[in-house]
């Protein structure tokens, strides 16, 4: 197993301060407003972490991401109300991953990724299936290893679905399945790629 390199350990103390500095900020704007309208009416964060295998084969080497996200989504963009009661509705989605290469390679990876949010709420707006797809682009410290990335600069691609529930006291915790391809479109020779999927879970705030 790949020993933890200085790199590394520097990497992962930037990505600890970044996201202790954004859930500090969410935390003082905060408005008192959003917690008696509907989840889907306001816009909102989530933070997300979790744990990403590669099971792709255009590379050789065995990769293994663990990645944190940071997520705003916008409030309904547009929606309908079913027979039932329930609503599906849909939101735009921006966020910043960061991720720390813990096997292959390269050791971090910095992203914006772009996706609309697809919902589907209860009732009652307790619980909601969500998924959505959609790619940005990024960089990470490509070491020119075979079966590596070529370059530093990658397009992103994911797919992601999951569910999402609020407690009875306002806490909003959700979990997903995610699959990300991250390549450079071809702008080097070999270009292997990395198709990795994982499982995220996270926490959301109102604004």
């Amino acid at each position: 197993m790949r020993q933890i390199a200085p790199r590394d350990v520097t990497m992962l103390t930037t990505l600890t301060r970044f996201y202790l500095l954004v859930l500090l900020l969410v935390g003082m704007a905060r408005g008192e407003n959003a917690e008696s309208a509907h989840p889907w009416e306001h816009g909102d964060l989530t933070v997300e972490t979790g744990l990403l295998w590669q099971v792709g084969t255009g590379t050789p080497l065995s990769y293994r991401f663990v990645q944190t996200q940071a997520s705003w989504r916008s409030g309904e963009v547009f929606g309908k109300s079913l027979s039932d009661g329930s609503r599906l509705l849909l939101r735009h989605r921006i966020t910043m991953i960061g991720s720390w290469v813990q096997q292959g390679p390269e050791s971090h990876y910095v992203a914006f990724a772009g996706s609309p949010s697809i919902e589907w709420w209860n009732e009652e707006g307790t619980w909601a299936l969500v998924g959505g797809s959609g790619g940005g682009f990024g960089l990470l410290d490509s070491q020119g290893v075979r079966g590596g990335q070529g370059q530093d600069f990658t397009l992103n691609w994911f797919a992601r679905g999951g569910f999402e529930y609020i407690t009875e006291r306002g806490i909003r915790w959700n979990t997903s399945i995610m699959f990300q391809h991250m390549s450079n479109g071809g702008q080097t020779d070999p270009n292997p790629g990395i198709d990795a999927v994982g499982v995220m879970v996270g926490y959301t705030w109102d604004f």
